[in-house]
């Protein structure tokens, strides 16, 4: 009998604990971060605010810098997509000039590069950019900025780093978070390859 009892208190214990695994499985969330000062404005970003910030359109000359395809998925923290969401990102250009009114380094600004741009997730919570490789500039290491808005809330505003890159030891915001966190927001690329996949979560 006490045996029976026995092996009746430990089902009852692991079945207590049926309700805490999908936490157990939750996904950690996407670091949030600053949004610095150069968030552009409406007002100040160009007509063509698409997925593309290698080409604006009008322009004569393509953006200097190394071309990137960025790709992406959001989801919630038990892995769902999001889909139908908006993505934003934006970043200095190759000179390390900001499209921002109030960047007033004397670095000609690359008037080819788009500096902000606009995507929407898929039914998969998937989306891209093709940007350029981001570049450092005084105090900062290279970083991409992305903000997240779904329905008119803002899900997330953070930074992504180039995985490795030596100014991150630098960098003051990068160096708040721990080293799980800058994982979590770290841009990894291959050798000789000009993509890089990043996760979002929300």
């Amino acid at each position: 009998m006490a045996g029976i009892n026995t092996k009746r208190r430990n089902l009852l214990s692991a079945a207590a604990l049926l309700p805490l695994a999908p936490l157990a499985r939750a996904l950690s969330l996407t670091p949030s971060a600053m949004e610095g000062p150069f968030y552009p404005t409406s007002s100040m970003r160009f007509d063509d605010v698409d997925n593309d910030l290698v080409k604006v359109e009008g322009a004569v000359k393509a953006a200097g810098g190394e071309v990137i395809q960025l790709n992406g998925r959001l989801v919630d923290s038990d892995g769902d997509a999001i889909a139908n969401a908006t993505v934003e990102i934006w970043q200095c250009d190759a000179t390390g000039r900001y499209l921002h009114s109030a960047d007033r380094r004397s670095e000609p600004r690359d008037a080819g590069f788009q500096g902000f741009g606009r995507a929407q997730t898929d039914s998969d919570g998937r989306f891209n950019f093709r940007t350029i490789k981001p570049v450092p500039y005084p105090g900062r290491t290279p970083h991409i900025h992305v903000k997240v808005i779904d329905q008119g809330f803002e899900l997330l505003t953070s930074q992504l780093y180039l995985d490795g890159h030596p100014g991150n030891a630098r960098d003051f915001l990068y160096q708040r978070m721990s080293t799980e966190q800058q994982q979590r927001v770290s841009m990894r690329f291959e050798q000789d390859s000009t993509q890089t996949d990043v996760l979002l979560v929300v």
